[in-house]
This record gives C-alpha cells, structure tokens and sequence, in this order.
C-alpha cells in the first residue's frame, strides 16, 4: 500500500533507545506510513537497532545519509527517500507525540504546505529542556507571529509535516543545524503559501544524549529569522536570492 506519510526520524548514536521511540511510532499512527531513520554513518550505534527493528515492521527502514553529517544534511536524506506526499520530520529522542502525526498529515492534505506542532500556542506545552534555548524559542516565535504573520507560534520546532512537492520547489539550504524547520516556515512565508499549527506538549529526553548546539547554529536561526521578514517572493526569485549566497543543496 502507498504511504500517506513518510516519517522521517533523524538520529544519532541512540543505539537501543531508539526502539521505544520506533515502538510509540509505530502504535500511535493508523495512516498508512513509511518510517525512515536517517543515520550518518552505517557505523551509528542506532543502525542494527534499526535494521532488527524493521525486520519486525517492515514500514520502518534505515537511510544511510549521504550528504555528511549534521541535522539539516540527514533532513534532507530523508525527504530525498521520502515516497509520499507528505512527510513529517520528529526526533529520535521521543520529546514529540507521534499521534500528532496523523493531524498534521490531514492538515497537509487539505492544503497548507507546513503543518507545525506548536508548543507555544493555547493548549501547548513544553516540559523540561534548557531554560536559555526555550525562552529564545518562544520569543523568536511570538515575534514572528505577531509581525511576521507565519502561521504558527513555534516555527523552530523541528516535529513538522511538509508538502514534499513545496520542499522540492523551494528547495533545502540548511546545511548544519535543526533550522531546516524555521527555512521551510519562512519561506512559504515569503510565498505566501499557507502554514498552519496544532498545539503539542513536548517532553524532554529521559535518556540520551541532546545534540542541540545552540551556540554553533544560532547565526543560522538568525538568517532565517530575518528572511522571512520581507515582501512576497515568486520561487524563482527566492531561489535565485539564496543560490547566490551558497550552493543549492536540494
């Protein structure tokens, strides 16, 4: 059967851990689905873990990434090995409820092109987490918001649902952090294309290890930031802007 969904899970060395997160996944969404885990590196610890996995639960496969490593790079693994038409990015380290998943899904399907799981809107909710790294969240996307009009209060979360053909036709140009998640927001912004959001609670990791380097990528939050403060764009004219300023990586 043709998924509705292509999951995308983007991990790093979770090693056995990341079977509950599969596990909570795998129960929690009735759509007809894809799950791909996006590794680095074939010697990830999380990769036999996936591999047994999927021997149970053949819709859940391993995505080797060829790009190199990083977040953003396996991000775009994974929408490259996507099959259906709508893909939701969430995190291997299980602070995003996968029964959103088949909400957000519904709501790309009617039309908007990001479908956003919003802790910061009425009935959302962050639980644990850097104090530093959430009130900067929160204040990026209450500006955004109120005079960016965005569409959603929480642009910086990466658990998402996208319109893969919008992601082909705007293209991917985060290349090290988890800020695929605020470009995709800013630029159907600047295109005026519709976003929309449903509030979430958000658990911190109860095992592992977090790879948020908030000193490392905020410039590259920043850039987005700012982009999607701007007049209307056609596509051609955003991707000729931002394929000047570096490589077009999708």
């Amino acid at each position: 059967m043709q998924p509705r969904v292509s999951i995308v899970v983007t991990a790093r060395d979770e090693g056995e851990h990341i079977v509950a997160a599969l596990e909570r996944i795998a129960e929690a969404v009735t759509l007809p689905c894809e799950i791909l885990v996006v590794c680095d590196t074939r010697d990830d610890t999380t990769v036999p873990w996936v591999e047994k996995f999927s021997l149970q639960d053949p819709r859940a496969r391993l995505v080797v990434n060829p790009y190199g490593r990083g977040p953003a790079r396996a991000i775009r693994a994974g929408f490259d090995a996507a099959v259906a038409d709508v893909v939701v990015v969430t995190m291997a380290d299980g602070c995003d409820d996968p029964q959103q998943i088949d909400q957000l899904t519904r709501l790309v399907e009617r039309g908007v092109v990001v479908a956003a799981a919003s802790r910061y809107s009425r009935g959302g909710q962050q639980v644990g987490g850097p104090l530093l790294k959430g009130l900067m969240s929160r204040v990026a996307g209450a500006s955004l918001h109120i005079f960016g009009r965005v569409g959603t209060w929480d642009p910086t979360n990466s658990f998402k649902a996208y319109d893969r053909r919008f992601v082909s036709e705007v293209g991917i140009h985060s290349d090290k952090g988890f800020e695929v998640g605020i470009e995709l927001v800013a630029k159907a912004r600047r295109l005026r294309r519709p976003v929309a959001e449903l509030p979430t609670i958000w658990l911190d990791r109860t095992f592992g290890e977090s790879h948020f380097k908030i000193a490392k990528w905020l410039p590259a939050y920043l850039r987005w930031y700012r982009f999607a403060f701007g007049p209307h764009l056609s596509v051609a004219q955003m991707r000729q802007a931002l394929d000047t300023t570096g490589e077009d990586r999708k």
